[in-house]
């Protein structure tokens, strides 16, 4: 069974038209993913299979809904005992382990606030969390780097009060395993006045943006309604399912694949908690337990598409969708002509749910984002001018919000004003995102606003020119940019990692050009090719081209 029904008028659509159109997400006054989904399955159905572990020394746990509503409420009580009420602000660092889900749903029966977070911060990046979102509690995994990182941390901050350690102990810290053991079974929920309202900070994500410091984007109580379009309808899983997606529990791509809009629609999880990605690993552990439906971003796709497909059973494999950068159309054919699954895209940021998307419905362009979600009304607008483009034109996406809000929408970044209203005004969210329409409505991502490149009157996107030289055996990685030129304004400028076995010479620098041109249109073939050891990137590892064209316009 799913609980689909209780939050939507229809489950079933005919086309994307009538999706777009009659899709709508009714959301009560209040509403507690905790309670309203996971302790409901725990009464109407408690051995229904929520969450599948494994882990790379082949540890293997499941737990029902009826087991994730004990492990909760214990949990919950653990944190209770530390101080944890409405409002309290705990980070979460547990990379994959299981845990984290009996964390996260104690936190929103709590009322609290969830900080997830990686586990490669430093110790300034902890204390730049800690004091900007006024963090008291911190539950970590068992990691001696990491922990000591969080002393040094705690020291430093005065009111980051509570350490609990999962899977080890140390001196000072609360060891989970031993606090759970001795917690009441029982939880008794906060009573009515303080019982968190949709309208609270249920998640707090602090951005690993390429500029700046991370922005804090909060997310209420309601958001996880609006991952049944991510879900249900863009990831296409089924009651009873099991659905994978790849993601570390730090970043925001897990509360889209990991929890929320899979568990509203019936399908259990699956987590594989690796130590590193290996590509034939995860195919195994993914066939092996019978993965049904499965959301990587492109790059993952690169690596596996590599592996000999024919060794694995992909029988329970029924969909597959990537999100994250645009597809290459190569690995899109090379994946279905080896599985017979066609990769949906599909397109949204921390600041939302899935916006645009390849629907069920729709034929895929490979590249393509696909068209906007229901309740998403979309455009592309001038940056300069603000005037709304039409087909053919490229645009930043903006979201309208003067009438209603986008479902899932954030709630602003947490005290910066100054940032909310610097991308939310005049009635539209500005993402950030530059992009094209096809006369089809499909979308084509083209970079962000300050990524776009502009020389002798052409508007060149990296991304396009990036997914060019990625076809080209020698490139293992690149950053494409602009570089000032007095003649120009700008020309394209690419810095490349190469793949083992290929030396820097100026016969291939002329030969990754010529491949550009053939590729894609000629004028977008960079005039200035750099060959790197790495690029820099965010934590997320994200390539920050801003410092590359920082170091070049100096």
């Amino acid at each position: 069974m799913h609980l689909l029904d209780r939050y939507l008028d229809r489950v079933d659509y005919r086309s994307y038209e009538d999706f777009r159109e009659h899709c709508r997400i009714r959301v009560p006054a209040r509403f507690n993913f905790a309670y309203d989904v996971v302790d409901e399955y725990a009464r109407l159905c408690p051995d229904k299979r929520a969450l599948v572990w494994c882990d790379d020394a082949d540890d293997e746990r499941d737990f029902s809904f009826g087991e994730m509503k004990e492990w909760s409420d214990r949990t919950a009580n653990v944190l209770r005992a530390c101080g944890v009420g409405r409002g309290t602000p705990v980070m979460l660092i547990l990379k994959g382990r299981y845990e984290f889900w009996f964390f996260l749903l104690a936190l929103h029966k709590l009322g609290a606030v969830a900080i997830p977070a990686t586990h490669m911060l430093t110790a300034k990046d902890l204390v730049y969390r800690i004091e900007r979102a006024d963090i008291e509690v911190t539950v970590t995994a068992a990691d001696p780097v990491l922990m000591d990182a969080l002393d040094e941390a705690h020291a430093a901050c005065p009111v980051h009060r509570t350490r609990i350690v999962v899977g080890g102990e140390r001196e000072g810290w609360t060891g989970f395993e031993q606090a759970v053991a001795a917690a009441p079974a029982d939880f008794a929920p906060p009573p009515p006045g303080q019982m968190a309202e949709n309208r609270d900070t249920s998640l707090l994500y602090f951005t690993s943006g390429t500029t700046g410091f991370p922005k804090m984007v909060k997310h209420d109580y309601a958001y996880p309604l609006a991952h049944i379009l991510t879900a249900k309808y863009w990831q296409n899983v089924q009651d009873d399912g099991l659905h994978y997606t790849v993601a570390d529990t730090g970043w925001a791509k897990a509360v889209w694949g990991k929890i929320y809009g899979q568990w509203l629609a019936g399908s259990a999880v699956f987590v594989y908690d690796y130590e590193r990605f290996i590509a034939r690993n995860v195919l195994a552990k993914a066939t092996r337990h019978g993965v049904t439906t499965f959301c990587a971003p492109p790059t993952v796709f690169r690596f596996l598409v590599k592996e000999d497909l024919s060794r694995y059973d992909f029988g329970r494999l029924a969909y597959t969708v990537t999100a994250g950068e645009p597809l290459n159309g190569e690995v899109y054919k090379q994946w279905l002509d080896q599985t017979g699954l066609r990769l949906m895209e599909g397109y949204g940021q921390t600041e939302s749910v899935v916006a645009v998307a390849t629907w069920p419905w729709l034929e895929p362009k490979p590249g393509s984002m696909g068209r906007p979600s229901p309740g998403y009304d979309l455009a592309l607008m001038d940056p300069a001018s603000a005037r709304l483009l039409g087909p053919g034109e490229e645009g930043e996406i903006v979201l309208r919000t003067a009438e209603a809000l986008p479902p899932g929408i954030f709630g602003g970044y947490h005290r910066d004003e100054e940032l909310t209203a610097s991308v939310w005004h005049d009635g539209w969210y500005h993402t950030g995102d530059i992009a094209c329409m096809d006369r089809d409505g499909y979308l084509w991502f083209v970079g962000r606003v300050d990524d776009v490149i502009k020389s002798s009157g052409y508007r060149i996107g990296p991304f396009e020119v990036e997914s060019a030289l990625m076809q080209h055996p020698a490139v293992l990685e690149c950053a494409v940019t602009g570089v000032p030129d007095p003649e120009r304004h700008q020309i394209v400028k690419a810095s490349i990692v190469l793949a083992p076995g290929y030396r820097p010479s100026t016969r291939l620098m002329h030969e990754l050009q010529q491949h550009v041109k053939t590729i894609t249109a000629p004028y977008k073939y960079p005039r200035v090719v750099t060959f790197v050891e790495s690029l820099p990137k965010t934590i997320s590892g994200k390539i920050r081209r801003t410092e590359i064209r920082e170091s070049d316009w100096a």
